[in-house]
């Protein structure tokens, strides 16, 4: 009997003394002989995660009401009149019921005929199924005619199912659940005026795009252009891997919005307390090395690389049987679940869900198994999770704790979701993780600029999710006049008026700060990008290649390129119809948000609360607080001179091995480029602002880089038009 691959490296790994040769059968021997001659790879580095936040678990955002609603579903109830309503709340926070108490009330008091609920797959239909609403204090119960829950109903998307949408809406029922392709043919066959006077709701909204080849999307343009329907849209992460804005400015300006943070949800918990988020770094093939950073004493969901991604050994099979194989020892196949059987070394039977199986019998009893209803409160019907394109947007495993990802994934709602798996409260369950195992740069050329790109992103993905999951900042300019604002904690000794002050509402998990020389937007739009979407701004930015690379890697770049040119274009490019002074608002909001945040992280790591600690939630406002008073004086300029980038790197040196870092930055030093036309007429509109504050222009001889590189950009554009003038 042929022994397996994993057995008999563990074999050649062993000395010579403690191995018998002559019990490996001949059909094995190349494989062990290679083996004995292969140098043991080095462990995947623990490393320390890149984001590691603790919370208070005060129970506030699972607490429901007298009618049965918890906090985030409560505060978008009071928004149910709206016509055009968007919700942005995360995973697990209950958007799905939400919707049921603002589609009930528009059906019974508003004068709506009928709700069409809209998913983007069939699995989530499952999220809007009966619900007994007047058990728990609503007025009404929500219910669904089984034959309109078209998630549900066998045929074609583009068959039977577009004539059952046409049949309802002909009907006397109201509620019809379908998919997002369902109801974009639906729409095509039957035109936006013939759902006129009805609700429709979008779940997982960040599907759409204002992108025209996105039929969706020109869909809900129609739909708000005719300005006959009411519209609910639900996301729980609004940002798109490819950057493109989900709405049009003048659509989405139509929008009464309800925000509920990632933060106000998993501070409000009552279980989980802590969430890290982490990339780590393997080398050769991931089924070798992915054992080191998946522990099968925590509930997981394994998602493996796509199979015509560079991290896939081209055999999704093979790759899940190494991880199998790697747990323990296969026992056989549960006859009821479809679950694989594994014994672990210490004695303990572990139940694995492969949902990658070829075999659609198989997968489905498996898939069947894990929704089974009954067993939503048992944490031990399965113990990992094994997946390729599955369990990812709205599947709800209360009890996972690690989510274990292999490979860059392209979008960064694709990782928010991901994310999400694990951020469900569940009793016992104190601490959750997600882990990106990507691939460490190797010698050859031709693959180093891959594995570069995917190490860059990996960062930006982890930089953005520590701003998601933070508390929100409002930035004030520096007012001595104003003074204290109600419900926020100033910290030991109070509002001073002399400072610029750090406040924190810990109800509403919100920062008050106050920043000199802060330009404050003037436009509605501009206004309303500080106050709900510096995120998205943060987005763009941390997956700027030129941004990212230089702020990383280059040890002369001065911060303020990054901080000042480079996100002041992209804000240029982002939102061309702010002016100037909006335009600068919204970049020092932004920069303010990313900074701060870096800076926090950075003081709260000297402290004595950490990761694993069961002092309260008090590290990051602390930390927030300490780099205010650490400074002299809390001051734009201050901060557009901090390099964002920096404490990933510290982070990113403490993961990857020396020689990858330096193969690394060497790559990227290779194609730097000293300065472009562009670049040196925003450092000439810079200097022209330096000149105003000041009443000299920037010399190229100051000890300041930052005054240096102005020169230097105004020296640039005078020496290309004297050799334009020289022909």
């Amino acid at each position: 009997m042929s022994i397996s691959k994993k057995r008999l490296a563990e074999l050649a790994a062993l000395p010579e003394e403690a191995i018998d040769t002559s019990d490996i059968p001949e059909a094995d021997e190349a494989f062990f002989r290679s083996a004995k001659l292969r140098p043991a790879k080095p462990r995947v580095p623990a490393g320390v995660p890149s984001v590691a936040v603790t919370y208070a678990r005060t129970g506030q955002s699972t607490r429901a009401n007298a009618l049965g609603m918890r906090l985030m579903q409560e505060r978008a109830y009071e928004r149910r009149g709206e016509q055009y309503l968007l919700i942005k709340s995360p995973p697990a926070s209950g958007k799905s019921r939400a919707l049921m108490f603002i589609a009930l009330d528009k059906l019974h008091n508003q004068g709506i005929r009928q709700a069409i609920i809209v998913v983007p797959e069939k699995s989530i239909g499952a999220s809007f199924h009966d619900e007994p609403l007047t058990k728990y204090g609503f007025w009404a119960d929500w219910t669904v005619v089984p034959k309109w829950n078209l998630c549900d109903a066998p045929g074609a998307d583009n068959g039977g199912k577009v004539n059952s949408v046409g049949a309802f809406l002909e009907s006397g029922d109201k509620v019809l659940v379908c998919t997002h392709a369902t109801f974009r043919f639906a729409v095509d066959k039957f035109g936006v005026e013939a759902f006129d006077g009805r609700l429709i709701a979008v779940d997982e909204f960040h599907h759409v795009s204002a992108n025209p080849d996105n039929k969706l999307g020109q869909h809900l343009g129609e739909f708000i252009a005719r300005d006959k329907v009411h519209i609910v849209a639900m996301t729980g992460s609004y940002f798109r891997g490819d950057a493109e804005a989900v709405l049009s400015p003048t659509d989405e300006a139509k929008f009464d919005t309800v925000t509920y943070t990632y933060y106000e949800q998993l501070n409000g918990y009552e279980h989980l307390k802590e969430l890290d988020i982490g990339y780590y770094f393997y080398s050769g093939s991931y089924a070798d090395d992915i054992i080191k950073v998946l522990d099968p004493d925590e509930k997981t969901i394994v998602h493996i690389p796509n199979v015509n991604s560079k991290e896939s050994t081209k055999d999704k099979i093979k790759e899940v049987e190494h991880i199998i194989e790697s747990l323990g020892e296969w026992q056989g196949t549960d006859p009821a679940t479809g679950f694989q059987l594994v014994k672990a070394p210490g004695g303990r039977v572990l139940r694995i869900a492969d949902l990658v199986d070829d075999d659609s019998t198989k997968r489905d009893r498996v898939s069947a198994a894990l929704k089974d209803p009954k067993q939503k409160g048992n944490r031990d019907h399965v113990d990992l999770i094994i997946a390729l394109g599955m369990a990812k947007e709205g599947f709800d495993w209360v009890w996972c704790e690690h989510a274990l990802t292999v490979g860059y994934r392209s979008s960064l709602t694709e990782i928010v979701q991901i994310i999400g798996r694990a951020t469900r409260d569940a009793p016992g369950k104190a601490r959750a993780r997600f882990t990106n195992l990507i691939a460490e740069p190797d010698a050859s050329p031709e693959n180093v600029n891959e594995a570069v790109n995917d190490t860059l992103k990996a960062i930006a993905a982890s930089l953005l999710m520590e701003q998601v999951l933070a508390p929100r900042f409002e930035f004030k300019p520096k007012n001595p006049a104003v003074g204290a604002a109600e419900g926020y904690d100033y910290g030991e000794g109070g509002y001073d008026p002399t400072k610029c002050n750090v406040g924190f509402n810990e109800s509403t998990g919100q920062f008050q700060i106050e920043i000199k020389g802060l330009v404050t937007p003037k436009s509605e739009e501009a206004q309303r990008i500080c106050q709900q979407d510096l995120n998205e701004v943060i987005a763009a930015f941390v997956q700027d290649k030129t941004s990212i690379e230089r702020g990383l890697f280059d040890p002369e770049v001065v911060p303020a390129e990054l901080t000042e040119l480079r996100l002041g274009k992209i804000i240029k490019d982002k939102y061309p119809e702010l002016d100037d002074g909006d335009q600068e608002a919204v970049r020092q909001h932004a920069i303010a948000a990313l900074n701060l945040t870096q800076m926090a992280k950075k003081a709260a790591l000297g402290g004595t609360d950490g990761p694993g600690e069961t002092s309260p939630n008090t590290a990051f406002v602390d930390g927030v607080r300490k780099y205010a008073m650490d400074v002299r004086e809390l001051d734009i300029d201050l901060i557009d001179s901090i390099n964002p980038f920096g404490e990933a790197y510290a982070i990113l040196a403490k993961t990857m091995s020396e020689e990858s870092l330096k193969q690394v930055q060497a790559a990227i030093s290779a194609k730097r480029v000293s300065m472009t036309v562009e670049d040196a007429r925003e450092l000439a509109k810079r200097a022209l602002k330096f000149k105003q504050e000041r009443g000299r222009l920037p010399s190229i001889t100051a000890a300041d880089a930052w005054e240096k590189r102005m020169a230097e950009g105004v020296a640039f554009l005078a020496r290309m038009k004297a050799e334009a003038a020289r022909g």
